[in-house]
């Protein structure tokens, strides 16, 4: 059994906080305790109390979108103020010199992960879209679900295609998805299927994917409606990415739809009628020109919206708490004001919502036993009236003080319990130094 001792202020959902103690094992609620409960909480021995005197308790953060691969090449010359059309070949061209297999993907992912965990996040989907002709994709998939094992953190690996062949990307989906299904039980790994967009892949491949996520009941996730989709959709099929979709048979529930940034009321309508969820990458959007998706619109009108980082070729951060503070400063850029808590709510439960995971993302009985301590007792805080909207107005950069996932601790002070984190770092720079542009 794990308590959660004297917290100043715990938030259970979006709509509902309180203070005091947190117990974590399998039970129901008690009077004066919250008890989140799932089939593997503690394997521990004995009991431990974490005291989050002067912390505000969150439920573990959930980033739905993110290439953990991009994690190894990060701030490249040639990838920042470009256009797409520039961005896309200078990542392939690193990639390649680096070589993608699965000792990349480990050191990759193990970064990406950890990073993660040291910022709150507990959970991570990982659109995985580089499978170079001829690598060992189950190799790779395993190899990033065993260095997010490794930490302690949840992953949902997201096998991508970015323009593969529409048979060999099915058939390494499935091969991927057989190899790894049994691994899901206990919820530490979940999987899902997606294309990159309909800039880069056939109705084929999407068609395909839909046949392999309805065969395994997997969730299905792909990228539309950043402005430079919309362009090459129309450019190269006469419609908008929204249309295409619909006629592909993606506008369903069960589909994500990552950046929505160039969305028109009718198709926001649409998306809305169709059950599809969404996902806000404003760290990712903004700095690549992509323009802000219109999330109170959105939200208005019935979709549940995530928050994700994107990967670190174009966001160059693993920070989500620090992309929802962002979130909530542009969004009265294209429509009203989103609160602090609304956007928190974003980052959990909403993200949790487009991966179908109701017990990530909220600490109500029943809830996986995933939650962050945030220290709000230092100067960074110091005058802020409301801690829980304090947590994104005030201190940029914060990180928790305590991280846990499953009812396990796996940031402890600070610090990676799981790892040393100077390692995780040689080891990537070891596998990739420098990755040079040119």
């Amino acid at each position: 059994m794990l308590t959660i001792s004297r917290a100043f202020r715990i938030v259970v959902d979006e709509s509902t906080e309180r203070d005091g103690d947190l117990v974590l094992r399998s039970g129901v609620v008690s009077a004066g305790h919250l008890e989140a409960s799932t089939e593997a909480l503690v394997t521990g021995d004995g009991d431990e109390t974490l005291d989050a005197s002067g912390c505000v308790v969150t439920p573990g953060l959930v980033n739905a979108h993110h290439h953990l691969l991009q994690s190894a090449f990060r701030a490249l010359p040639g990838t920042r103020g470009v256009a797409m059309r520039d961005w896309l070949p200078t990542m392939a061209a690193a990639y390649t010199r680096a070589g993608v297999d699965a000792d990349l993907a480990h050191a990759a992912a193990s970064v990406g992960v950890a990073e993660g965990l040291l910022c709150g996040v507990t959970t991570v989907a990982d659109h995985h879209l580089t499978w170079p002709v001829g690598s060992d994709g189950v190799a790779i998939a395993t190899a990033t679900a065993d260095a997010a094992r490794s930490l302690g953190g949840r992953l949902v690996f997201v096998r991508g295609s970015a323009g593969d062949d529409p048979q060999e990307a099915a058939v390494s989906a499935e091969a991927i998805v057989r190899a790894l299904l049994p691994r899901t039980a206990d919820g530490m790994l979940q999987l899902a299927v997606g294309p990159a967009g309909v800039h880069s892949d056939s109705r084929e491949t999407f068609e395909l994917l839909a046949r392999i996520a309805a065969q395994y009941g997997l969730r299905r996730r792909t990228q539309a409606n950043e402005q430079v989709d919309v362009a090459i959709a129309v450019e190269k099929y006469g419609k908008r990415p929204i249309d295409l979709l619909e006629d592909w048979g993606w506008l369903e529930p069960g589909v994500t739809l990552a950046h929505l940034c160039d969305v028109t009321g009718d198709e926001i309508r649409r998306l809305a009628a169709s059950g599809i969820t969404a996902t806000h990458a404003p760290g990712c959007d903004l700095p690549m020109g992509w323009g802000i998706a219109p999330v109170a619109a959105l939200r208005s009108a019935g979709i549940a919206v995530g928050l994700g980082t994107s990967g670190g070729g174009s966001n160059d951060a693993g920070h989500l708490l620090a992309d929802a503070r962002l979130a909530m400063q542009v969004a009265p850029l294209v429509g009203p004001p989103i609160s602090a808590r609304e956007v928190l709510g974003m980052a959990t439960a909403g993200s949790a919502a487009g991966l179908g995971r109701p017990e990530l993302g909220t600490l109500r009985p029943g809830s996986a036993a995933d939650l962050c301590l945030w220290d709000v007792s230092g100067v960074a805080d110091a005058g802020v009236a409301d801690p829980v909207a304090g947590l994104l107005w005030a201190n940029p950069g914060r990180r928790p003080k305590h991280v846990v996932v499953a009812g396990r601790v796996v940031v402890r002070d600070y610090e990676l319990v799981n790892a040393d984190e100077r390692e995780l770092v040689a080891r990537l720079g070891a596998r990739v130094p420098g990755v040079p542009t040119r």
